[in-house]
C-alpha cells in the first residue's frame, strides 16, 4: 500500500504536469469597445461570439478586454496577456493608435498579433504583426486610380492627426503625385474635436475638385457635414473604415453620393459571381445577422471572421510541430501563416508571406457610392 505522504506527492506532480502541457490554446483580445473608436469595437466583439469552441482538436479560449480607443490601455492588456494569461497569440486592436501599442508588446514577447487596424510599423519591427484589413497603401492607390479614371485634377485631404491619417496623407501624395493630381490643402483633426469647421473652410478654399474624408466609423459624418456647410459642391471620397452602415445611419442625405474604396464584405452581395470572397462573405453575414439582427453586420465584422478562417488553416500546421502555451507553438504559429498559402477570408484572397504581412492583392478592393441608404458598386 503506497504511504499517504508519496501519494500526496505523486498527485501533485500529476496535477503540475498536466498544467505544463496545457490542453487549450489562449488567444488574447483587445478591442476599443469604448472611447472615440468604440464604433469599430463593437461588430469584432460580436463577430468573437460565432468562433467556435476549438480548432485542429484543442479547446480555445478568450481573454477579451477593452482597450477604450488608449494605447496606455491597449499596452497594459497586452502585457496582462502575455505575463498573466501566458497567450498563444493575440487579436487586436481595431483602431491603429491602441493596435500600435499591442505590436510592440507581441514582438518583444514574440507572440503573433493579428491586427484588427491597418497600421505599419518600422522595418525589422513588425515581424509578428499579421493585418486583417486591407493596407492603406493598397486603398489610397485604387482611390487615387479611381479619381484619375474620372477626370479628378485636384483634391483636398481632411483626415485624422493619428497614424491613420498620417498613412493616408502620405500615401495620397505619393500616389497623387505619380497620377499628376495636384493636393490642393491638408487640414488635419483630432478624433475628439467637437467641430473641424476652420479646416473645412481652408480645404473648400483651395477649390479641389474632389475631397478625401479620412475618418472612421461615425466620426466620418462631421467633417463631411463641415464641407457640404461651407458650400463645397464636389465629389467626397471616404476612406474603408467610414465605408460602413454607420455613416449611412448618421449621415443621411448629407452622405449621398459618397464614393469609397472598401473590401468587398461592405457590398458582397454586389460582387460580381466569379469572385472567390463573395461565398465566404455571404455565409458570413447570413450568420451574423441571424445573431445580432438584419443590418447590424459592417466589415470590421468581416475582418474578425478572416482571422478564425486564418486560424482555422495555420493552428493544425503548428500543432503538428509544438503544443500550446509553449514559445516553439507561438513561432510555429507565425511560419505557418508566412507559408501556408491563400485563404479565401470575406475581404479578399490572403496570402501572408516572411516579407508581407498585409496579404491582400487587387482583389480585396472595390469601389462603392453611397445611393439611397445603402452602398452600391460604383462605375
Amino acid at each position: 500500500m503506497h504511504h499517504p505522504l508519496l501519494r500526496a506527492t505523486l498527485l501533485a506532480c500529476g496535477v503540475l504536469f498536466a498544467t505544463a502541457i496545457r490542453a487549450e490554446i489562449v488567444i488574447g483580445v483587445s478591442f476599443s469597445q469604448t472611447g472615440p473608436a468604440a464604433a469599430l469595437g463593437i461588430a469584432p466583439r460580436n463577430a468573437m461570439q460565432l468562433f467556435p469552441d476549438q480548432i485542429g482538436g484543442e479547446k480555445l479560449r478568450f481573454v477579451v478586454l477593452d482597450d477604450a480607443t488608449d494605447s496606455t490601455s491597449a499596452t497594459k492588456n497586452a502585457r496582462r496577456f502575455v505575463s498573466e494569461d501566458k497567450v498563444d497569440l493575440i487579436i487586436g486592436s481595431t483602431a491603429s493608435p491602441p493596435a500600435l501599442a499591442i505590436a510592440e508588446v507581441a514582438r518583444e514577447a514574440e507572440t503573433v498579433q493579428l491586427a484588427a487596424a491597418p497600421i505599419e510599423l518600422p522595418e525589422g519591427r513588425d515581424g509578428f504583426t499579421f493585418r486583417l484589413p486591407q493596407g492603406i497603401a493598397l486603398m489610397a492607390e485604387g482611390t487615387v486610380a479611381h479619381m484619375k479614371k474620372t477626370g479628378v485634377r485636384s483634391f483636398g485631404f481632411l483626415g485624422y492627426t493619428d497614424a491613420y491619417g498620417e498613412s493616408w496623407q502620405r500615401y495620397m501624395s505619393r500616389y497623387a503625385d505619380a497620377a499628376g493630381i495636384k493636393l490642393s490643402a491638408s487640414e488635419r483633426f483630432s478624433r475628439t474635436d467637437a467641430s473641424v469647421t476652420a479646416q473645412a473652410l481652408k480645404v473648400v478654399a483651395s477649390n479641389p475638385d474632389a475631397v478625401l474624408v479620412v475618418a472612421s466609423g461615425s466620426g466620418a459624418v462631421m467633417p463631411q457635414k463641415a464641407l457640404l456647410e461651407r458650400g463645397f459642391k464636389g465629389r467626397i471620397y471616404q476612406t474603408y473604415s467610414a465605408v460602413a452602415p454607420d455613416l449611412l445611419r448618421m449621415g443621411g442625405k448629407d452622405v449621398e453620393d459618397t464614393l469609397g474604396l472598401s473590401g468587398p464584405a461592405v457590398a458582397a452581395d454586389q460582387l460580381p459571381d466569379g469572385h472567390p470572397s463573395k461565398p465566404v462573405a455571404l455565409d458570413f453575414i447570413r450568420q451574423y445577422e441571424a445573431k445580432f439582427g438584419a443590418g447590424s453586420y459592417n466589415q470590421f465584422a468581416a475582418n474578425i471572421w478572416g482571422a478564425k478562417l486564418l486560424l482555422d488553416k495555420a493552428i493544425p500546421l503548428a500543432l503538428k510541430s509544438a503544443k500550446p502555451g509553449t514559445r516553439e507553438f507561438r513561432l510555429a504559429l507565425k511560419q505557418a501563416l508566412e507559408t501556408m498559402g491563400e485563404v479565401v477570408v470575406p475581404q479578399g484572397v490572403l496570402r501572408y508571406s516572411a516579407t508581407d504581412h498585409f496579404g491582400y492583392d487587387e482583389r480585396a478592393r472595390f469601389v462603392l457610392s453611397a445611393q439611397g441608404g445603402s452602398w452600391r458598386a460604383a462605375r
